[in-house]
């Protein structure tokens, strides 16, 4: 059988995907090879001045969010947070992550990078911003990251030089609005019929990749 493809939408600068790397690590050890992540993005920080200015102004501004990420972190020990995130490290963008990120997914798949690349930087990169507090939007930034993970930055510097790092991260948006993604995390299963959007707890993420599991074919329907 086939590995159940599950499409996981995230934004790195999002809280609650830091915090659904718990879950994803779960599925993980749960369901090994039975399932197979397809990770995309989604622009819920492109613009984080803006999304301050829009949501947070009335909130406290930065300092709000800051508080309420650091109040939500509380029920997840398992997590280190750094206290300088949002308070003193503000990176303006998720954009530049992203576009960094996908240059190392496609460098990858060419064989250019060590099978499981692109999921250790997505994972680093995260942890860099809400465990380390380093500004993630700094390219800079992102390249001693890629090297502390003893990757090959030159096929990755190519990748961005080129646009096909841009182009591929646009598919992602592109794809995130066809869907009807609202925010980050969510994730996809069914070919996109089942959606876990938010902070959804790991028993209900394991009773769809169960049920699918049970009944592979697409054209049943589903209890879940």
């Amino acid at each position: 059988m086939e590995p159940l493809p599950i499409i996981s939408f995230s934004d790195v600068l999002c809280v609650w995907a830091y915090f659904a790397e718990l879950r994803l690590a779960a599925v993980r050890r749960a369901f090994g090879d039975k399932v197979a992540f397809q990770h995309r993005f989604c622009p819920v920080f492109g613009d984080v001045p803006g999304k301050i200015a829009a949501g947070w102004a009335r909130k406290g501004g930065y300092e709000g969010l800051a508080d309420h990420v650091h109040h939500t972190a509380r029920a997840f020990p398992e997590l280190s947070l750094h206290p300088d995130i949002w308070r003193k490290i503000r990176p303006a963008s998720s954009l530049a992550p992203h576009i960094f990120l996908k240059a190392v997914e496609i460098a990858e798949s060419e064989g250019a990078c060590a099978p499981g690349a692109f999921e250790r930087g997505l994972i680093a990169v995260r942890e860099g911003f809400f465990a380390h507090g380093l500004d993630i939007a700094r390219r800079g930034v992102l390249f001693e990251i890629a090297r502390g993970l003893g990757l090959d930055t030159a096929p990755v510097q190519a990748l961005l030089d080129d646009g096909r790092a841009h182009a591929a991260l646009s598919a992602d948006y592109k794809e995130a609005e066809t869907l009807g993604v609202k925010g980050s995390p969510t994730l996809l299963l069914n070919e996109g019929r089942q959606k876990l959007f938010g902070n959804v707890g790991y028993r209900i993420i394991e009773a769809n990749i169960l049920e699918l599991l049970r009944e592979p074919n697409p054209d049943q329907a589903s209890w879940c």
